[in-house]
């Protein structure tokens, strides 16, 4: 039986944990204090989070990082973005030449602006560099634990590493497919959540489908924009960790970050709503990472700047998005410094050579 470890009780990381033990995977879920762990082995996952679910016996919790990341086969970070460098370097010394390393977070590294590939990278011995992999995808961990069909994408540079962990990570309800842009997986799973936040904020001022779905569009347009700045293929962002995952965050219930818009678009100071809540809603910090690169690269990202000063300079949200609707409009794949309409000129121009 291979071994797996999953590092965080985050509600994705439990979902994973659970979903890979009812394979028949042996897994150890690593808990950051033996009072947690204590709790997880006597009363099960969290039954708000969890309603009648239970740990099946091929799941184990332990806050022993040597207990839980002995002959794995994998290990999974499924830690906020925010703790996953400090996390890292306790899975470090315990890696070895076969172990994969799969970063399950969608988040940038706030200072640095970072990827998570990028910062584990730096924290481990770099032999093993090739083992790092990312998952992403339309993901809400409500539905993937309740056994409904699923799809995610797990990508890395090394070819072979994305199709171990596939095989890995597969189930009979939860389809992987691979993708060798592990930049684009990234930056698409991590910056979708800048546009479910103003998502939930269009559904909390009442705008009706037609202007979300406009906006869900646009914000769409812009983060590729970025991710092609970075190294992404375009593509990606037509795929699972892009659109997918947009459309999943942008119009359910169930998302941290559409919650958080909704919120906000009520009145709710950001404080308020984040002291409220359990778990990490990552577009947060997302928004002034992508902020902060939108400047140093001199790229046009007004969605991400409005959604910016919503969060960070208190900007009155319904003004914010009026001023986003009420944008000049343009060719919708020209921005300042986007690639994307230049690729659509090249489109064009090869097109009417061709006999």
């Amino acid at each position: 039986m291979q071994k797996m470890a999953v590092i965080g009780t985050t509600s994705w990381g439990t979902t994973l944990g659970l979903l890979l033990a009812n394979k028949g995977l042996e897994v150890r879920l690593w808990a950051r204090t033996e009072k947690e762990a204590s709790k997880l082995r006597q009363k099960g996952p969290n039954q708000t989070q969890f309603p009648d679910i239970h740990f099946p016996p091929e799941l184990a919790v332990t806050s022993h990082m040597d207990e839980a990341m002995d002959g794995v086969a994998a290990v999974i970070m499924a830690v906020p973005s925010s703790t996953m460098r400090q996390n890292i370097t306790h899975v470090e010394s315990h890696l070895t030449k076969s172990t994969l390393v799969v970063s399950a977070a969608k988040g940038l590294e706030v200072g640095s602006n970072k990827r998570m590939s990028q910062v584990i990278a730096e924290e481990i011995n770099p032999r093993f560099q090739s083992n790092i992999c990312v998952i992403s995808g339309p993901n809400l961990a409500r539905e993937v634990i309740q056994n409904l069909p699923a799809a995610a994408v797990v990508a890395a540079e090394d070819t072979a590493t994305a199709r171990k962990a596939q095989r890995l990570l597969t189930t009979p309800n939860f389809c992987v497919f691979t993708n060798s842009d592990i930049i684009g997986v990234e930056l698409a799973g991590a910056l979708k959540n800048i546009i479910a936040l103003g998502a939930g904020i269009a559904d909390g001022l009442g705008y009706g489908d037609n202007a979300k779905a406009a906006f869900m569009t646009r914000g769409l347009t812009e983060i590729t924009a970025l991710g092609m700045t970075l190294g992404a293929h375009p593509l990606t962002f037509s795929g699972l960790a892009g659109l997918g995952d947009v459309i999943a965050t942008c119009t359910s219930p169930l998302s941290r970050n559409h919650y958080v818009g909704v919120e906000l678009a009520s009145g709710r100071s950001l404080a308020d709503i984040t002291e409220s809540m359990t778990e990490v809603a990552e577009g947060i910090n997302t928004t002034l990472v992508a902020q902060n690169l939108a400047e140093q690269l001199g790229l046009e990202m007004p969605i991400t700047e409005k959604i910016y000063q919503v969060l960070y300079e208190d900007a009155d949200p319904r003004q914010a998005a009026v001023d986003l609707m009420g944008g000049n409009a343009k060719h919708e794949l020209a921005g300042r410094r986007w690639r994307l309409f230049s690729l659509f000129r090249r489109d064009r121009s090869s097109s009417a050579t061709r006999p």
